[in-house]
């Protein structure tokens, strides 16, 4: 008895784009969420800066983490609303 032939390359494609959805960040509070625990890291590694430098390079290698999670979330934060507003007024 054989059963359907199973089309493995549709079956892959539909996999990885399913899981490739995990990763898309639709909503504000997923993106609030993400810069929280980019902030976290962040000021981690920036403290562990401030410990192994003392003075003014670890205090400016710690601004320097912090200051990439003002970019990175403004950024998060302007792409979010950007889609939100492609998905309201639709280009064709």
């Amino acid at each position: 008895m054989e059963g359907i032939p199973i089309p493995v390359e549709a079956v892959r494609k539909t996999m990885l784009r399913k899981i490739g959805q995990l990763f898309v960040i639709k909503t504000s509070l997923e993106a609030y969420l993400i810069i929280y625990a980019l902030a976290l890291g962040a000021v981690e590694r920036g403290s562990i800066y401030l410990a192994r430098f003392p003075g003014i390079g670890g205090l400016l290698l710690f601004l320097a983490c912090t200051g990439t999670v003002f970019m990175a979330g403004a950024k998060i934060l302007d792409c979010v609303k950007l889609e939100r507003d492609l998905a309201q007024f639709p280009v064709h």
